[in-house]
């Protein structure tokens, strides 16, 4: 089993991520030993929706997205949910870390329609990668080769389309994180 003993990985999800793709990852990281970080636009609690339409449930934020930097972490992931990827792409915090978690060539993992957030942030450009089909348009025209695929991997990016690609999403995660 791949180990992610001693490494932190940082989540960042707002009100409105998609349960799964928040929760499945997390404890991913877990049971391979990592530490996860839930970050988000202020101190609290989010909640978490189940198909964009469902309340579920709610989770403690550890940090502001303001108070730390790519350099306290190993990786970066991005749950989606539509309303969570729409608010987070619009944050400057948000977008700053992207950023800083690309130019040092740590691994970034955006699942549905957080690839939103790399687009704004434009990290996409050159790189072959998926999302959610709704966000397909937008990923081609940041000049992204976007293909149909349950996962994929373009050097330290890791994407894919939805919940149901989890398992694929989540074994690259761990891959990637712990080389």
């Amino acid at each position: 089993m791949t180990s992610l003993n001693g490494k932190k990985i940082a989540f960042i999800a707002g009100d409105g991520v998609e349960e799964p793709e928040l929760t499945e990852p997390w404890a991913a990281v877990r049971e391979a030993g990592g530490t996860p970080v839930l970050l988000s636009t202020r101190k609290g609690k989010i909640t978490a929706m189940r198909g964009d339409w469902d309340h579920s449930g709610s989770y403690d934020v550890d940090e502001a997205l303001e108070t730390v930097e790519a350099a306290d972490f190993d990786a970066l992931v991005l749950p989606g949910g539509t309303l969570n990827a729409d608010a987070m792409r619009l944050d400057k915090e948000a977008l700053r870390l992207a950023k800083e978690f690309d130019a040092a060539q740590k691994p970034i993992a955006a699942i549905c329609h957080a690839p939103w957030i790399l687009v704004e942030a434009d990290l996409v450009r050159g790189r072959t990668m998926t999302s959610y089909e709704s966000v397909a348009t937008d990923v081609r025209n940041a000049g992204a080769q976007w293909v149909n695929r349950e996962v994929v991997v373009d050097g330290n990016l890791i994407t894919s389309r939805n919940p149901g690609d989890l398992e694929a999403f989540n074994r690259e995660l761990v891959r990637l994180t712990a080389d």
